[in-house]
Formats: structure tokens, C-alpha cells, sequence
């Protein structure tokens, strides 16, 4: 019977085999190397803890027409790119699962073409992800800088485009990166993505955080309080953005990271320490789908209120 794939995504397992990465015998990575042991079990509840997150705020927006606004619509279609994620690593380890039980008995050419479609939605999932992190700090930062002419900017027809194009966009660069894995150039392609979204990130936010300290100082300056208003919403704006930008770089960074390195030092052996704990970094992904709701979705009191009333109506 065909051994169950390991853990990992099938083109990038096929890539570090081909550049020796992966294959190479613990005694060959140095003693020194740490290797982060992560069982299956862990990825299926991290996975459902996920799915279920990511339902509830799709299933709020969409119970409440209130929610139908561009900004939540974003929100949404980061949920539903998580929501895909977990999907996905669910599937991928109950299929492993059922394989290494010896209950599922399939060809090596049937588990090979299931292990590219998971891979192709695990792919778009993480690009479509990111580049919804990416509309939503593009969506508020409009929001504040351009308040009056916020409606006229970002209307729901154009909002509806961009999130078509960013799933449409996310779907063929996913099946590309899969169909041509060991070209470097697609990997230097996801590496500047990230940090493109990365950068981008960063400097709409802190140029938000500066813009509310100002009007924060404004504020304090009509009242003739110069000092404990504004100092105390800077730090705690300054606390937010750190956590923000903090979680993203640390759920996203090892991944890419590892990309970096399959391309920089493929067959260095502190760089083989490195590709051991692939798993370990998919698992901070999925980590990243369970933080996401929590920091764009549940923090909102509209979607609060919803989902107490989708939950009442779920207890009934």
C-alpha cells in the first residue's frame, strides 16, 4: 500500500527533495539541530478550533444586512481564506490518518493527485489570505484619511471587484506555484509578496497610529489637557499595532523564512536545520486563522451582538 504523504505541502515537499533539503539524514543536519516534533492530532484540532471561529463571523455578516458594508465584506472573505486553510489541513490530515490506520486503501497516482488539490487550496487559501489582510489595513486606512469622501471611494460594487479579483488572482498564482515549484523565480515571487503586504501593512498602520495621536492631541489641546489623553491613547494604539504587526510577521515569517532559505542556502546545514521544522511553521499559519476572527472580527460589537443570536438560534 502507498505510504501516507508526510506533512507538507506536496510541491514544496517535492522541491526540498529535489534540492536535498529534507532527505538529508539527522546526522548530516549537525548535532545542534532543534527539530519540533508535531503530531497529526494537533493540526486537526488546531484546524477545527479554526473552522469553527471562521464560520461564525461568515455566518454573522451574513445573518446581518447591517454587516454588508465593503469593510465587513473584506472581513468576511478573510474568514472564508482561513476557513479554507482549515479546511484543508482537516482534510489533508484525516486522509493521513485513514492512511496510516490502513483504512483507506488507494493507488500512489490517486493520493498524489489528491495531494495536489489540497495543495493548490491551501496555496490560494494563504494568498488570498494575506491579500485580505492587506484590503483591510488599504480599506481603514481610506477610512481615516479620506473620512468625507470614505463612501464615494470605496463603494460596495468596487470592494465586490477587488475581492473577485484578489480570489481569482489568488487561484491561478496557487496553481502556478504548484505546476512550476522548483523554478526559483516563483518562490522569490511568494517571498516579495509577503513582504510587500508586509511593508504595506506596517506603513498604513503607523501612519494611522500617528494621524490618532494628532487628533488625539488636537482634542486634548480644546480641553487645555496637553498630556494624560493623548500619551495614554498613543501607548495603548501603540500596544495594538505591535500586537497587530507582531502576530502577523511571527504566524507568517517562518514560512517564508523557510522559502528564503530553499533559495539562499539549499544544502547548508544550519539552513537544513531550518527546513526540519516545516511543520512547525505550518502550524503558526493555522495559528494565524485562529487569530485572525479574534483581531478583525470579534472585536467589532455588531458582530458580537450576532453571534449571540446565531448561537441562541443554534442552542434552540
Amino acid at each position: 500500500m502507498q505510504e501516507p504523504p508526510t506533512r507538507m505541502l506536496g510541491s514544496l515537499n517535492a522541491t526540498l527533495s529535489a534540492t536535498l533539503l529534507l532527505r538529508l539524514p539527522a546526522n548530516h543536519t549537525g548535532p545542534g539541530c532543534l527539530h519540533v516534533s508535531i503530531p497529526d492530532g494537533l493540526f486537526l484540532v488546531l484546524g477545527l478550533v479554526s473552522l469553527v471561529e471562521n464560520v461564525l463571523v461568515v455566518a454573522a455578516i451574513i445573518k446581518n444586512r447591517n454587516l454588508h458594508l465593503p469593510m465587513y465584506c473584506f472581513i468576511c472573505c478573510l474568514a472564508l481564506s482561513d476557513l479554507l486553510v482549515s479546511c484543508s489541513i482537516v482534510l489533508e490530515t484525516t486522509i493521513i490518518l485513514l492512511l496510516e490506520a490502513g483504512t483507506l486503501v488507494t493507488t500512489a497516482t490517486i493520493v498524489q493527485q489528491l495531494d495536489n488539490v489540497i495543495d493548490v487550496l491551501i496555496c490560494s487559501s494563504m494568498v488570498s489570505s494575506l491579500c485580505f489582510l492587506g484590503a483591510i489595513a488599504v480599506d481603514r486606512y481610506i477610512s481615516i484619511f479620506y473620512t468625507l469622501r470614505y463612501h464615494s471611494i470605496v463603494t460596495l460594487s468596487r470592494s465586490q471587484r477587488a475581492i473577485a479579483a484578489i480570489w481569482v488572482a489568488s487561484v491561478l498564482s496557487s496553481t502556478l506555484f504548484i505546476t512550476y515549484y522548483k523554478h526559483t523565480a516563483v518562490l522569490l515571487c511568494l517571498i516579495a509578496f509577503f513582504l510587500a503586504m508586509l511593508v504595506l501593512m506596517a506603513v498604513l498602520y503607523v501612519h494611522m497610529l500617528a494621524r490618532a495621536c494628532q487628533h488625539a492631541q488636537g482634542i486634548a489641546q480644546l480641553h487645555k489637557r496637553q498630556h494624560p489623553i493623548p500619551q495614554g491613547f498613543c501607548l495603548k494604539g501603540a500596544a495594538t499595532l505591535t500586537i497587530l504587526l507582531g502576530i502577523f510577521f511571527l504566524c507568517w515569517g517562518p514560512f517564508f523564512l523557510h522559502l528564503t532559505l530553499v533559495v539562499l542556502c539549499p544544502q547548508h546545514p544550519v539552513c537544513s536545520c531550518v527546513f526540519q521544522n516545516f511543520n512547525l511553521f505550518l502550524v503558526l499559519i493555522i495559528c494565524n486563522s485562529i487569530a485572525d476572527p479574534l483581531i478583525y472580527a470579534f472585536r467589532s460589537p455588531e458582530i458580537r451582538t450576532t453571534l449571540r443570536e446565531v448561537l441562541l438560534c443554534c442552542s434552540l
